[in-house]
């Protein structure tokens, strides 16, 4: 069993979508989900924007695969921010369930740390909400670690 990380392709945006509404269908019912889902969340049809950003220079698409099948994928862009500097942002990092614990994640994210540190970021920023410990730990592992803590109150 061989788990890495690829540049996605056009070809690949069919599977892409499909782990992206997955993605989407996990978080939506956990804390913080339902409003992250309406609001950083891709929009239906997914299709659309992981194309743009197939097309983007300052957007990285990865495939992560087991034995070329392709069952998880990450999605960074670079912001720059006011001062000039740039930062990587994990805005997708999705592995089937089946797929977790034996590596995709890690090549995923791994190939994320050096397309970033390529380009001279300042950092890299992912959002992980609340309550998702496995998350958390698997970016802290990296380095990733929280800096800033979104507070929120629903209204009727």
């Amino acid at each position: 069993m061989t788990e890495a990380a690829r540049a996605a392709s056009s070809e690949d945006l069919p599977r892409l979508a499909e782990l992206a509404r997955a993605a989407i269908e996990e978080l939506r019912p956990t804390k913080g989900g339902e409003l992250w889902a309406r609001r950083e969340a891709r929009w239906e049809p997914v299709e659309h924007s992981l194309a743009a950003d197939l097309a983007d220079d300052s957007t990285l698409v990865l495939a992560g695969t087991i034995d070329d099948a392709v069952v998880g994928y990450a999605v960074a862009r670079t912001e720059t921010l006011a001062d000039g500097n740039v930062l990587a942002r994990v805005t997708d990092l999705y592995a089937e369930p089946e797929a977790r614990e034996v590596g995709v994640g890690e090549a995923l994210l791994e190939t994320v740390v050096k397309w970033a540190t390529e380009r001279r970021c300042v950092g890299i920023d992912s959002l992980v909400l609340p309550g998702n410990r496995e998350t958390k730990n698997f970016f802290e592992s990296f380095g990733l670690v929280a800096r800033a803590i979104v507070v929120h109150r629903p209204l009727p």
